[in-house]
């Protein structure tokens, strides 16, 4: 990582096979190429700083969907990679800490909501 003070917590494969990560210290989303080795970009994730990203996954079509854990109720955050743009809508649950997620080929995201016992099923559209 190109910052000392970096700390992924999570990786999610993209369709290209290029990675996003989650950088819980700085608040960041990142692109990395494992094939070259180079980082591709990084950008501050929309709950700033202390939004600690947690949880990622990323679309068949190569939307990219994280978690920001340290925002009160815990947020979901929507990354287009084609525009670079991101949106977020708080958790229904609060999320407690959205650890892992998964995105199917039908279109949804699961959310393992540690802390608060639950499943959260997302339907993308």
């Amino acid at each position: 990582m190109p910052q000392a003070d970096a700390r992924p917590r999570r990786i999610a494969l993209a369709p290209d096979g290029s990675v996003y990560y989650t950088d819980f210290a700085r608040g960041y989303l990142g692109h990395f190429d494992p094939a070259t080795g180079t980082l591709l970009k990084e950008w501050k994730s929309p709950g700033g700083a202390e939004s600690e990203p947690y949880g990622i996954a990323v679309t068949s079509e190569g939307t990219v969907w994280y978690s920001e854990s340290g925002v009160k109720p815990n947020t979901l955050v929507k990354f287009d990679p084609k525009s670079g743009s991101f949106s977020a809508e708080p958790i229904p649950s609060g999320g407690g800490v959205v650890r892992n997620m998964v995105a199917t080929p039908d279109r949804r995201l699961y959310l393992a909501c540690s802390g608060v016992n639950k499943v959260a099923i997302v339907e993308l559209d």
